[in-house]
Parts: C-alpha cells; sequence; structure tokens
C-alpha cells in the first residue's frame, strides 16, 4: 500500500461527468491529469516519469495491462460530445464500460426535468457504473461533479444523481464544479432560471461542497487577462480545468496538510449550508492543441508568493461575477480562505506574506470566526513546465456568493411571477410526472426550490452579521450537507 508522508492511505474519488459542459470540461481536466502524471493520452506511462512523490491512484487505478484507467463515469443524453471524445486524442483513455449515451440520443431539450426523469428512468443502469468504480477502490473518498446548471442534461440528470449518491453514498463527500450561465448575454435557453434554481435546490441540499464557475467572469478573465478577444468554449474549459487540477494538487502531490478532501472541505466550510466557494488561479496561461497552437501565455513576468496570494484577492482574478450593488459589496464578508500555492516556496515567505495582507487589511472576514487566510504548499508536477516559478489557488468562501443566488431568484421571477402569476413557458415541464397533479400543471417543486435558495442566501446574508452565532440559535434549521 502506498501510504504519503503523512502516513496515511489514499483516498480515491471518483468523478462524474454529466452533459454537454460537464464532458467537455472532464476531458479537459483528465488532458491536465495526464500532463502532471507523466501518463500519456492512452493510459501508458511515459519513459522518464519517475516512481513515487505523485499519487496517481486517487484519480486513475491501473488495468491488467498496466495501463493508467480515470477513475470516471461519462454520462450524456445526446452523443455528439462524447462522440467526439471517443474520436480524440484520449480515445484510448476510459473505461468503455463507464460511458452512457441515452438509447434515443434527443438529448433533454434544455428541460431540466426531461433530464431528471431520464436520469430517474436509467437508474439501475447508473448504479452499476458508479457500483462497479467503487469497489475498484480501496478506501473511497467521494465524488466529484462536473456539470452545468443551466441546460437540461447537466442540471436534470446532474440533480438526480446528487440526490441518488447522497440515498445510497450518504457517508461519502459529494463535492461539485458547478457551471453558471453567462448573464451577460441573452441565452437562446429561454428556461434556463429555472433549470438554475431546480439544479441549486439539489446543490443546496446534497452536495458538501460546491465550487461555483461562473461564465461571465471565466468569459471577463479571457479578455482582460488573457486578452483574448472573443474566447472559445475550449479556451474556457481550458480554464475551468485549470481550477479542478489545481484544488486537487494537494491530494496528488501529497504533503503534511490537507492530503484528503475532507480536510479540504472542512478548512473552508464551518457552517454545513454555506458550502458554495468561489475561486480564483494566478498566472493563468492556456496551453494550447498538442503542437501548443493557440496556446495562450500570462502576462505575469515574475511570481512571488506575495504577488501571488495579492492577485488572488483582486475581484478582477476571481471567477464569480459580482451582481451587487456597492454598498453590498462593502457589506460583504470571507468565511474562509485557501491558498494552494504551488512551486519553489520557503515557508518563511508564506508567513511574511500573510503579515503583509493582513498589515494591509485586503481581505474582510467575517467578525464571528478565525480572521486568517490558510495556506496549503504543493509540489508541482515535475513533468509540467508553466514557465512561471510561484502560481497559486485560492478557494474562499465569500458571503457576496448569494447575490449570485439573487440573480437567479430575479431571473425566474421573472418568468414565474412574484405571486407564480405568470407562469411563462411551463408548457414542456408539463409532460413530466413531478409537475402535474392529474392534469393541470403543479408548481409545488418549483415554490418549494424557490424557498431553499431564498433561505440559502438568507443564510449567507446572515454570515455578515457579528451576531451570526447566537442568531443562528435553536430556531434556524441546521441544513442538510
Amino acid at each position: 500500500l502506498c501510504y504519503n508522508q503523512a502516513g496515511r492511505m489514499p483516498r480515491e474519488i471518483i468523478c462524474l461527468q454529466v452533459g454537454q459542459c460537464g464532458n467537455q470540461v472532464g476531458s479537459e481536466f483528465w488532458r491536465t491529469l495526464c500532463a502532471e502524471h507523466g501518463i500519456r493520452k492512452d493510459g501508458t506511462l511515459e519513459d522518464y516519469t519517475l516512481q513515487g512523490g505523485d499519487r496517481k491512484d486517487v484519480f486513475f487505478y491501473q488495468a491488467d495491462d498496466e495501463q493508467y484507467i480515470p477513475r470516471a463515469v461519462l454520462l450524456d443524453l445526446e452523443p455528439r460530445v462524447i462522440n467526439s471524445i471517443q474520436t480524440s486524442d484520449i480515445r484510448n483513455l476510459f473505461n468503455p464500460e463507464n460511458i452512457y449515451i441515452s438509447k434515443e440520443g434527443g438529448g433533454a431539450g434544455n428541460n431540466w426535468a426531461s433530464g431528471y426523469t431520464q436520469g430517474e428512468a436509467v437508474q439501475e443502469t447508473l448504479l452499476d457504473m458508479i457500483d462497479r468504480e467503487a469497489e475498484y477502490c480501496d478506501s473511497l473518498e467521494g465524488f466529484t461533479l462536473c456539470h452545468s446548471i443551466a441546460g437540461g442534461t447537466g442540471s436534470g440528470m446532474g440533480s438526480y444523481l446528487l440526490e441518488m449518491l447522497a440515498d445510497k453514498y450518504g457517508r461519502k463527500l459529494i463535492q461539485t464544479y458547478s457551471i453558471f450561465p453567462n448573464q451577460s448575454e441573452s441565452s437562446d435557453v429561454v428556461v434556463q432560471p429555472y433549470n438554475s434554481l431546480l439544479t441549486l435546490k439539489r446543490l443546496a441540499l446534497h452536495a458538501d461542497a460546491v465550487v461555483v464557475l461562473d461564465n461571465t467572469a471565466l468569459d471577463r478573465i479571457a479578455v482582460e487577462r488573457l486578452h483574448i478577444a472573443t474566447p472559445t468554449f475550449t479556451q474556457i474549459n481550458s480554464l475551468v480545468a485549470t481550477v479542478m487540477a489545481a484544488s486537487t494538487t494537494t491530494l496528488r502531490y501529497p504533503g503534511y496538510m490537507n492530503n484528503d478532501l475532507v480536510g479540504l472541505i472542512a478548512s473552508l466550510i464551518p457552517t454545513p449550508r454555506c458550502h458554495f466557494l468561489m475561486s480564483g488561479y494566478t498566472p493563468l496561461s492556456l496551453p494550447g492543441d498538442n503542437q501548443g497552437v493557440n496556446a495562450v501565455a500570462s502576462t505575469v513576468r515574475k511570481t512571488t508568493v506575495l504577488d501571488v496570494m495579492r492577485r488572488l484577492l483582486q475581484p478582477k482574478n476571481i471567477m464569480v461575477s459580482e451582481h451587487a450593488r456597492k454598498r453590498d459589496r462593502e457589506n460583504s464578508r470571507y468565511i474562509s480562505i485557501l491558498n494552494i500555492i504551488q512551486g519553489d516556496v520557503d515557508p518563511s515567505q508564506v508567513h511574511k506574506s500573510l503579515q503583509r495582507i493582513r498589515e494591509r487589511k485586503a481581505a474582510h472576514f467575517i467578525e464571528w470566526g478565525p480572521a486568517s487566510i490558510q495556506v496549503a504548499l504543493s509540489k508541482k508536477s515535475p513533468y509540467v513546465n508553466n514557465g512561471h516559478r510561484v502560481s497559486g489557488l485560492m478557494l474562499a468562501n465569500n458571503t457576496s456568493i448569494r447575490h449570485l443566488f439573487n440573480k437567479v431568484l430575479r431571473d425566474y421571477d421573472k418568468l414565474m411571477g412574484v405571486k407564480q402569476e405568470r407562469q411563462a413557458f411551463l408548457e414542456p415541464y408539463k409532460q413530466f410526472h413531478m409537475f402535474r397533479a392529474g392534469d393541470a400543471l403543479s408548481l409545488e417543486e418549483f415554490a418549494d426550490a424557490r424557498e431553499v435558495v431564498a433561505d440559502l442566501s438568507a443564510e449567507y446574508e446572515a454570515c455578515e452579521h457579528p451576531d451570526y452565532i447566537e442568531r443562528s440559535g435553536d430556531h434556524r434549521a441546521p441544513g442538510v450537507s
């Protein structure tokens, strides 16, 4: 058995990629992991790969022929994206038994109810795949779900999976990388607010940690920080894959702290209901294709620990948009911050940097908890050279995330009406059992989801007050996580 320096056995994580967005982002994530562990695109080890130092078995297992296979399940209701993966450079990487495409192949039509119902109909098939993967693990720690909240499959089928995992694997951690829709451009999916709200309810009730990745902010970062005039989906997906890979480095290249997912999450989520995390990464660059074509280099020329930690706190590097008025922004507070710093770092530099940040009051923390930035130092992969001495990822729990939820609620109310009087574009949902009461349309599921998301926003607002602990007392529901 392979133990890390802290004497612990590796804890495995199974990755579920759902829908078009989930599978596109997931394939970029696996390309990144293969590069960082010296694994070729067909799962065999590169000749130059050294033994030891990393834990490949957190996200990979070895087949009988020694090939490394991702602990991944690929799910979609229409074939286009998975077919493109199966004809790409990583076509031989995945276990073919772990790929599910609906036989009908018509997708979910951007309808949450369709995605959810189709997931429910193939529950046994999905459970068989997940159970088999779990049996390949010696000490399964949990699951990561990669999906979008606004379409049909990632939102609806993703929601069904969250409920199923919470029921069947309730003692395992569930972390998601959830892509929120671009709010700055009009969507061709008119029911996007309905899909988003229904998915947010499941993320609030059944996930232990949700890393929020907001397409509005990702587009802005690509344009302003990387100077890409018109970012492509592939480039945006690469940004998300960078965050996913960086957030797992302490699990894959272990040190003495944050060697497992529970340690990572516990340090960020002091109260179970508030488990939605923002992220930031610096310095950013994009790798391009196999020949390095379309690679985008960072404009940052010199990196120090202080510079990286200072940049991570700048709003322009955070991958969630501010849907807040100035007054509300001033009231927002950090509940917790974890910086994962990779590279050539002396711990004394970290202490000095933290002191400087504290002196400058660069981060405003809640008054009812410890006001400190936690730092995990992580080794860099010896097989990847990104051209920078130091790089950093910030995972942060910040009360301003509530403004993103409020935006979803406002968009929902525009369609439904504050008193459910409008009920626009609901006909596609009426076809599915959970939105029917006899022959009539039932709005109970929508009302329940709206209440859960409004309560979530109110909980984050309550966190901004110094007397949050007293307020939460016995009268507040403890939340489910």
